[in-house]
Order: structure tokens, then sequence, then C-alpha cells
């Protein structure tokens, strides 16, 4: 197997994921900035020509970066990051789908829009009149986050992938103007929870 790689929020959410595991794959770094991601070679493995991709050993590609991480999940269980029972593994991508709909997207979407405009307005249609919406919408999560995360992680006891999920992004919105509002008492110290984490800086 080998990672295509590059910078941003969602290729170190599997860096990342792979730390945990302690897994070590060959990694091609891929110029998104440069364009690179969005033209051939690189689309004819990705179609949507977004990184990270997941080439595996027989030549087909896994996009996405939860299918990618519960494949390596399931190649190699231990540390199991989604879960060992089905109920586990049900409340993990409830997690996952909560912090991506609620954080990650409008995070992200409000960068593009925003500060990432220059970049992503000739890729993709952009709503620069939604950036301050999208924004406001993640924060919202974050606040909703604040109110029911009752356990050291996301899905408790157990630190799973939507903890590094969620990670990735919140880091992300530190340095591309949406910080962590220092209010959010229980979430920022989730966060400095998960910053500790050996893998957390791996995947820097």
């Amino acid at each position: 197997m080998k990672l295509y790689t590059s910078v941003g929020p969602n290729p170190r959410v599997v860096k990342m994921f792979l730390a945990e595991k302690g897994m070590t794959l060959p990694m091609i770094e891929v110029d998104i900035r440069g364009g690179e991601n969005r033209k051939a070679p690189y689309t004819t493995a990705n179609p949507a020509g977004q990184s990270p991709a997941l080439e595996l050993d027989d030549g087909s590609v896994l996009a996405e970066i939860t299918a990618i991480c519960e494949y390596l999940d399931e190649v190699q269980p231990d540390p199991p990051l989604m879960g060992t029972t089905a109920e586990e593994r049900a409340k993990t991508r409830m997690w996952i789908r909560r912090v991506d709909l609620k954080v990650c997207e409008p995070l992200a979407n409000g960068f593009r829009f925003g500060e990432g405009l220059p970049m992503f307005q000739s890729r993709m249609r952009c709503l620069p009149e939604a950036s301050a919406g999208l924004k406001a919408i993640a924060k919202d999560g974050e606040a909703w986050l604040e109110e029911h995360l009752s356990g050291p992680w996301l899905a408790g006891e157990r630190f799973t992938l939507a903890d590094i999920l969620l990670f990735g992004f919140i880091d992300f919105g530190n340095v591309v103007g949406q910080p962590l509002d220092p209010e959010f008492k229980r979430l920022n110290d989730w966060f400095g929870r998960v910053k500790a984490r050996p893998s957390a800086v791996a995947s820097a």
C-alpha cells in the first residue's frame, strides 16, 4: 500500500490514524497548492481530485478519509480505533458523522470561501458570501459538543477516529482564522489531551 498525501486537515487525519496504529506506509506528496490533485495522472486514480488517497496492493484506490481509516482498522485491528463490537463501531460512526456535519464541513468551507478563496475559486463553486455564516455554524457545532462532551473522548472512554477527525479540523481552524473559543472549557481540555498524544506530533 501507499498513501498519496498533501498539506491540509484531511491527509493529517489519515497520517495521525496511521501513527496511532503504529503503521508506516510509503507516502507520495501531492502538490495541491499547484493543482496537481486536479489533473491526470492523479485524477485517474482518484476522480474526485482530493487528497488523501490510498493505493492498495492490487493497484485499486480508496479515497475519503473515513473509508480509508475504516479499511486500515480492519487490516490492522489493534489498537481498535473504530470499536470491537457492532455497538462500539456504530457509536464511533455516529460521532464521526456528528463532528463532520457540525464542525468539519462548515469549518472547511468557511475557509475555502474565505481565506482560501484565491486557491479554490478556480477549482470548485465557491460562495464567498457564505463564509461568515459557515464559520458561525462550525462554532455552533463546537458549542453543541461542549454541551455534550461527557467523557475524556467523544465516544466516552474510547479514543477513536472521531477524536482524530475533530482534532485535525479544529487544529486547522486554529491557524486559518477559526480558533477554538477558550470559553469552551471541556472542548479545550479534550483538545489538549489529543494534542499531547504522540500521534498528533507525528502527523503535524
